[in-house]
């Protein structure tokens, strides 16, 4: 139903508003069929971000060691050897903005440590939701062909650099996977997402499982892979910060209305409810 009776107490309604949420309920119906309508007519439109070329060389390591997707303690040596743990939502959020915000000369001489790590402090600084800047005022980083080839070059600088990862544990709209984690929300989720791809956009989203924690991630979602209307399976390309070696998969099932995500050496594979992040203010 596109207009659902809602009644909402005082706290709840404050809760919404600061989440975006109240009011879209209205809205779902004619985005997802704007999501659909476009995508017919384009049959699949994404950004030209590419995985070779638009991600980091390096991996963010996760807190604990997994085998088969299931967690155990890290040995404290494996753990000093590689410490860069913690920064997937750093990553992700980073990617979007380079994408956005910078644009590369590999003909010209690299810069040096102070001047580089300051250009890419000007990257990070800018706010995720804010339009791509044209060519010519696009922050500029010479000597290097692009972000996957600077973070091989010049790794410990830019983990310096990129942003910590202890804040995304304190994010305010972390609270949505504990009140808002029905299907309604994820398809919802899901119209947004089709509906960025469409226009061109990138899509950095929060993986969880909560309550169970089995996965509690961030990734850049960057394409529709392909789309089959019958079973209704959407399924997506997907950058994650612990894996740099190849793109991911995410899925959306219509008859789930669930979104799941591929098993790996680091999740058991499976649901996941997802949520946009970085997409505005507060989010």
């Amino acid at each position: 139903m596109c207009f659902p009776k809602v009644k909402l107490s005082l706290p709840r309604l404050a809760f919404d508003v600061m989440f975006g949420t109240w009011g879209k309920l209205v809205s779902v119906c004619w985005l997802g069929a704007f999501a659909a309508v476009t995508f017919a007519r384009t049959g699949g439109t994404s950004s030209d971000f590419r995985f070779d070329r638009d991600t980091f060389a390096f991996a963010n390591q996760t807190v604990f060691e997994y085998h088969e997707g299931y967690a155990s303690l890290r040995k404290s040596s494996a753990t000093k050897r590689d410490a860069y743990n913690r920064h997937c939502f750093v990553m992700s959020r980073t990617a979007l903005q380079f994408k956005k915000f910078a644009r590369f000369e590999p003909r010209n001489v690299p810069l040096d440590n102070a001047s580089l790590a300051a250009r890419i402090r000007d990257v990070t600084r800018r706010p995720t939701w804010m339009e791509p800047l044209p060519d010519d005022q696009r922050i500029v980083f010479p000597g290097y062909k692009d972000l996957k080839d600077m973070s091989k070059a010049r790794r410990e600088l830019v983990q310096l650099n990129i942003g910590h990862g202890w804040p995304s544990y304190f994010r305010i709209s972390n609270a949505r996977m504990m009140f808002q984690d029905g299907a309604g929300y994820q398809e919802r989720t899901h119209a947004r997402l089709n509906s960025a791809l469409a226009r061109g956009e990138l899509f950095v989203a929060f993986l969880t499982t909560y309550p169970r924690f089995s996965i509690n991630h961030s990734v850049l979602i960057y394409k529709l892979k392909s789309s089959e209307p019958n079973p209704g399976l959407d399924h997506y390309l997907v950058y994650d910060p612990n894996h740099p070696e190849s793109p991911r998969d995410l899925i959306w099932s219509a008859r789930d209305r669930a979104f799941s995500y591929q098993k790996d050496w680091d999740f058991v594979g499976g649901f996941v409810r997802v949520y946009q992040v970085y997409g505005k203010p507060l989010q």
